[in-house]
């Protein structure tokens, strides 16, 4: 398979950690390719932030995730984690997305249907998918000021 992953600045290939094996691996960086070229041709924001979810939620299994903004009202989240509740979901994750002047641009909220934290391989994907959110968000963000 082709790697086509944004190098990192030492040169080497970036991608996701490989924590599965066989078609899972291949899966999941098919779709961070994918992703990436969504948000190269600008593709509505909520559907690059559902493909992040949906490649978090296969990878680690057994989880909801979904990013908020800023802008969405604390009383939705509210509501969103009353509703986890209530359908037997607990809450897994919160991680902030930043830009690279560590200005908030949004959070990763993931909720399970068992309690427990993330494992320590699991926080290389989170901070995974963030990153890719933040790419997104900025993005979306400098192409609505330029109309």
């Amino acid at each position: 398979m082709a790697d086509n992953h944004p190098p990192l600045r030492d040169g080497r290939q970036e991608r996701w950690p490989q924590r599965n094996s066989g078609s899972e691996i291949e899966h999941l960086l098919r779709t961070e390719e994918q992703i990436l070229h969504s948000i190269s041709g600008r593709a509505p924001l909520p559907e690059i932030l559902h493909k992040i979810c949906d490649a978090l939620n296969l990878e680690m299994g057994n989880l909801i995730s979904f990013f908020s903004r800023p802008s969405d009202h604390a009383t939705d989240l509210g509501a969103i984690a009353s509703s986890a509740e209530l359908f037997g979901s607990y809450k897994f994750c919160s991680a902030d997305v930043v830009d690279g002047n560590g200005e908030l641009l949004g959070s990763l909220e993931m909720y399970c249907s068992v309690p427990r934290s993330p494992f320590l391989s699991d926080a290389p994907l989170i901070e995974r998918a963030a990153c890719l959110a933040a790419v997104a968000i900025t993005r979306h963000n400098q192409a609505e000021g330029e109309i």
